[in-house]
């Protein structure tokens, strides 16, 4: 007995087509009026034409006795109509809807897609407060072909599998939600695509395998974070494969990872720290346009840093007074160590009088971390108050 074959009842008149069914023992009958009758298995005959008459039918095996309630006999169609079921089933019923699909129509291919664009996108969950939001990864197919993709971070000397699965053309996938704790274990990822098509011949593409580095000071700033055809909301997006030309993958030297791992990573410096002449003739030191603080200018073999939040970040949109000084901090700690060993080397820390937040932090590190350091207020001229000058011995 399948779906779509017509049967009679045993105990009652009528019968109708075979609708679905509910367990291994209940099959939905549904009658000429539209409605789907839940009848025991065994209390219906298959026939062969619309002829419902019982008389016509001869029965392989004896019918089962009907229901009964207090010593009366009585049918099932009787006990529905009363509300009194005795079939005892938890499941709901079945929605025609819900049935399942024997057929599935292939992805719709677009033109121009079969050159392969494979991008993992971070979007963050809530854009306005990016200083304490969580991010939302995605594996985003913009091409024609299947891809079965594996998602890996670096492990010290070791690689872990954080997701492998297969994406439909021309969609995107959820890989996983992670915070700024997780970003740490993300600074070295490596994605691996297998590119093809179903029934239906393509062109062999080569395998993807890509490794690169992640900035982590770039899921601070509001300017990495765009506007995409892919999601309502910003999201930074790493091309692994763009019209089949992969990222150009960073080979990783296994002792050098190690030492990254165990070092304090290096900030963004999109304002590198660098050594600069002494300002020229015509900047005036009165004019705020051309004075030295906006021009870097410096003692002859000195290192200016300023540390302003506006120098340092293109934006402070959604980071709180705490975030913005630990990053400070952070660019203060990672200078001091790209210069430890240049002896007698002189840096200027510019970073204004404002409350004396920074520079207190700023004297509290030297003191106990860097005890062998002299350290002085760097020149009125040059800098006003706001600056102090770091000798490294």
């Amino acid at each position: 007995m399948k779906i779509g074959d017509k049967v009679t009842f045993l105990n009652d008149v009528g019968g109708g087509v075979v609708a679905g069914f509910k367990g291994k023992d209940i099959v939905l009958v549904e009658d000429e009026d539209g409605f789907q009758i839940p009848t025991n298995i065994h209390d219906v005959v298959v026939v062969s034409q619309d002829n419902y008459d019982t008389s016509k039918i001869v029965q392989q095996k004896a019918a089962a006795k009907p229901k009964t309630q207090d010593g009366v006999s009585r049918s099932v169609k009787s006990l529905i109509n009363d509300g009194l079921d005795d079939v005892e089933d938890d499941e709901p019923d079945e929605d025609p809807a819900d049935k399942p699909v024997a057929y599935s129509e292939q992805p719709r291919e677009r033109e121009a897609g079969n050159r392969l664009s494979f991008y993992l996108a971070f979007v963050p969950m809530d854009i306005d407060h990016l200083a304490e939001t969580r991010f939302e990864v995605y594996a985003v197919n913009d091409c024609n072909y299947f891809i079965h993709y594996a998602f890996l971070s670096a492990e010290g000397l070791s690689w872990r599998l954080r997701q492998s699965a297969e994406i439909e053309p021309n969609t995107k996938a959820f890989i996983e939600e992670i915070g700024f704790d997780d970003l740490n274990a993300m600074q070295h990822l490596g994605i691996q695509l297998m590119a093809y098509k179903r029934e239906k011949p393509f062109v062999l593409k080569p395998v993807v395998d890509v490794r690169f580095r992640v900035n982590l000071t770039r899921f601070y700033k509001f300017n990495t974070f765009s506007h995409t055809i892919y999601f309502e909301s910003p999201a930074m997006l790493f091309k692994i494969v763009e019209n089949d030309k992969p990222m150009t993958s960073v080979a990783i030297n296994p002792s050098e990872l190690k030492r990254q791992i165990m070092a304090p990573s290096a900030p963004e410096t999109p304002r590198r720290s660098v050594p600069v002449s002494r300002y020229e003739d015509s900047a005036s030191k009165g004019n705020k346009k051309h004075s030295p603080y906006y021009r870097y200018r410096g003692l002859d073999d000195a290192v200016v840093v300023d540390l302003h939040a506006d120098a340092l970040l293109d934006t402070t949109q959604g980071l709180t007074a705490s975030d913005i000084l630990n990053y400070q901090m952070k660019v203060f700690r990672d200078t001091l160590a790209e210069h430890a060993s240049k002896k007698g080397q002189r840096i200027v820390f510019i970073h204004g009088k404002g409350e004396g937040v920074l520079r207190r932090n700023i004297i509290n590190e030297l003191r106990y971390h860097y005890k062998s350091y002299r350290y002085q207020d760097a020149s009125f001229q040059e800098y006003g108050y706001g600056a102090t000058q770091v000798t490294i011995n």
